[in-house]
């Protein structure tokens, strides 16, 4: 029986790439885009089923995981990689771009994980990994929205990670740093001009592909150009990847 895995953000960039790894190895993939043109097209070549959705809308996650269901019957690996920038500027406030920037970042995310968790228990467990970013870890002065939601779905996942594990389904995140997809494409010529060093997508699809599969539910994963993956550790924090288990209640 294959492995079926659901992506969103699937139509380019890290999402794209961690479906070609992915379908690669042997794995049914089920593609989310906004972009229907781009994620059909992916989807075709990968002989996989896809969803032109808006995550932003609890709507989006449901359907595409009722059309894992319909179409292959089981899912096991879900990529919760749909993600904009930000660039709401704090003292010149647009609301629109705000919840726009929320709900693509945050609202995709719960809503990905309450619309897989039931499939995946019934598919015997498996694995979530989300995409957040360094951002997640630290300040990002450039862009101080994004870098809110980066540390929301952070907490999401920590704090999930224990009640999820007990029902045999590990959820864990990637934080990759700067890398060369759209969503950097304006900034792109300023980074090569610098000689910043970019990641790849095939670079993170790496490190999502190793993070489905990790003994360590709540895994923050760093991933830096030139350098092998590594966990990220709270020093003396309690809780998930943070080095001792938070004190009880009772």
């Amino acid at each position: 029986m294959s492995t079926v895995a659901l992506i969103t953000g699937a139509a380019s960039g890290i999402g794209a790439a961690t479906a070609r790894r992915l379908s690669a190895g042997g794995v049914r993939c089920v593609l989310v885009d906004l972009d229907g043109a781009g994620v059909e097209r992916l989807a075709k070549e990968l002989d996989g089923t896809w969803l032109a959705a808006d995550v932003s809308r609890e709507e989006a996650s449901l359907e595409a995981v009722a059309l894992a269901e319909q179409r292959f019957g089981r899912l096991d690996l879900v990529h919760l990689n749909a993600g904009i920038s930000g660039r709401v500027d704090v003292t010149a406030f647009d609301v629109e771009r705000y919840r726009q920037v929320m709900g693509v970042n945050v609202d995709g995310v719960v809503f990905g994980v309450r619309a897989a968790v039931p499939l995946l228990l019934r598919s015997g467990g498996g694995a979530i990994v989300v995409t957040s970013s360094l951002a997640g870890l630290v300040g990002y002065v450039g862009d101080p929205i994004y870098t809110m939601t980066k540390h929301a779905v952070v907490g999401l996942v920590r704090a999930l990670a224990e009640p999820l594990a007990a029902q045999n389904i590990r959820i864990s995140a990637v934080c990759p740093g700067f890398t060369d997809t759209p969503l950097v494409a304006e900034a792109r010529e300023m980074f090569v001009n610098a000689g910043f060093p970019l990641l790849t997508a095939e670079n993170v699809a790496a490190a999502v592909e190793s993070a489905f599969y990790t003994d360590v539910p709540g895994t923050l994963l760093i991933v830096q150009p030139g350098r092998q993956p590594v966990p990220y550790r709270y020093a003396g924090v309690p809780g998930p990847a943070g080095g001792q288990r938070p004190p009880r209640g009772d």
